[in-house]
């Protein structure tokens, strides 16, 4: 089996320009292809997950990656999915966010001769001149094809600033300037970039008459509106001073039964072979496949060490011992407790626990909280400070849990 085939296997191809010419490039390794990344924080997180995963699937075949860091598109904002215009970043916070994705994306796959190598578009966008680029790209697209397109047409009712519509332009002139510069011949997205990448391989084709091929990846995070990178903390982050590694593993220990080997099968490199076989288990052993899913992938990104100790708290945790050792954990001040104690609402607000002080009463009113091992009476319960300096633990729902402590 090719990697084109896996990949079809594994369900991660949406759509192909021209499957037969790009299914006999990537199976000889001859594509250099790139993934673009635009720095909108200062770490990945789980949304970009699966392109990473590509990118290492098609390197370990032979292909060359080139990450494209979007240092440049990162002044406008790709409105695709958007609802509204995104906050424009100062150079500093961009460049800054540049640094640490490169420094991620290097757990992923490896750069060196002849392997992958890092771009900025910043190095080319900003330096374009408005006029040459209006005749020498702008005269290639069609503004009526473009409105048509789904990344437009969604933000149409809201208002589309003349800033994000600019933005297709810009991606289409990156594969191009790529291609010239560096040899690319094939672009890799989520299934929400189609269009701009349609754009891009026109261009190229228009301009050169070249051959260019554009692939999209069945992004699970895109397609189910990036449901699986959110939860009620925010962002699932790549980066474990943002998401611990046990948060990370509790994460996808807990995704849905539904979507389980969905996830193994697109984000794991467990061989197809044991997938295949998983798939006739039982429905008994689904957290057997959880486990298998939050372990794999947690020694993915963080590492074979972190991903044990995330195993071993989470069996501690479950199974009553109470080992907190590697549990997330607020560190609070002496000064920040008041002599009453803490309110049991606020701290789960301070734990990040809960997105606003309403959504704390809610589950405290519910009963979906303990505070070592104890539900609050009411939402005016409180946590001594005595307590707080031993140390307390927080379970919210069944799943979640969290250590609060003076230090």
């Amino acid at each position: 089996m090719g990697i084109y085939e896996e990949l079809q296997a594994r369900g991660l191809i949406a759509q192909v320009t021209d499957e037969q010419e790009i299914k006999d490039l990537i199976n000889r390794g001859g594509a250099r292809f790139y993934i673009g990344f635009d720095p909108t924080a200062d770490s990945l997180h789980v949304g970009h997950f699966m392109a990473l995963c590509l990118m290492k699937r098609l390197q370990m075949a032979g292909n060359k990656p080139v990450v494209l860091l979007g240092g440049g598109t990162g002044y406008i904002g790709d409105p695709s999915g958007r609802t509204d215009m995104r906050s424009m970043m100062t150079p500093e916070t961009i460049e800054h966010n540049c640094e640490c994705f490169k420094k991620q994306i290097s757990r992923f796959i490896e750069f060196g001769e002849g392997k992958a190598i890092a771009v900025n578009n910043a190095d080319w966008l900003l330096k374009l001149n408005y006029i040459e680029l209006l005749r020498e790209v702008g005269a290639h697209f069609s503004v009526n094809n473009m409105l048509r397109a789904e990344c437009y047409k969604q933000r149409m009712e809201r208002g589309l600033s003349f800033l994000e519509f600019n933005y297709m332009i810009m991606q289409s002139y990156d594969f191009w300037y790529l291609h010239e510069h560096y040899g690319c011949n094939m672009q890799f997205g989520g299934d929400d970039q189609w269009s701009n990448m349609l754009g891009g391989t026109e261009l190229i084709r228009k301009k050169t008459g070249d051959d260019a091929y554009a692939m999209t990846i069945t992004l699970l995070l895109n397609s189910e509106g990036k449901k699986m990178g959110k939860t009620a903390k925010g962002a699932v982050w790549l980066d474990p001073e943002k998401t611990s590694p046990y948060e990370f593993y509790q994460y996808w220990r807990n995704v849905d039964d539904a979507d389980v080997m969905k996830c193994i099968r697109m984000l794991t490199f467990i061989p197809l072979s044991e997938i295949d076989e998983m798939e006739k288990w039982d429905g008994s052993r689904i957290n057997e496949k959880k486990k298998i899913l939050a372990y794999e992938l947690t020694k993915l990104v963080h590492g074979e060490e972190e991903a044990k100790k995330a195993e071993e708290t989470a069996a501690s945790l479950f199974s009553g011992q109470g080992n907190d050792a590697n549990m997330p954990k607020t560190a609070l001040t002496a000064d920040e407790v008041p002599e009453t104690g803490y309110n049991v609402v606020d701290l789960l607000t301070r734990c990040k626990l809960c997105a606003s002080k309403s959504d704390a009463r809610r589950l405290v009113q519910q009963g979906g909280v303990t505070v070592n091992g104890e539900k609050p009476a009411d939402v005016n319960a409180t946590v001594s400070a005595a307590d707080l300096k031993a140390g307390v633990v927080i379970r919210k729902g069944k799943k979640v849990y969290h250590k609060a402590i003076i230090e």
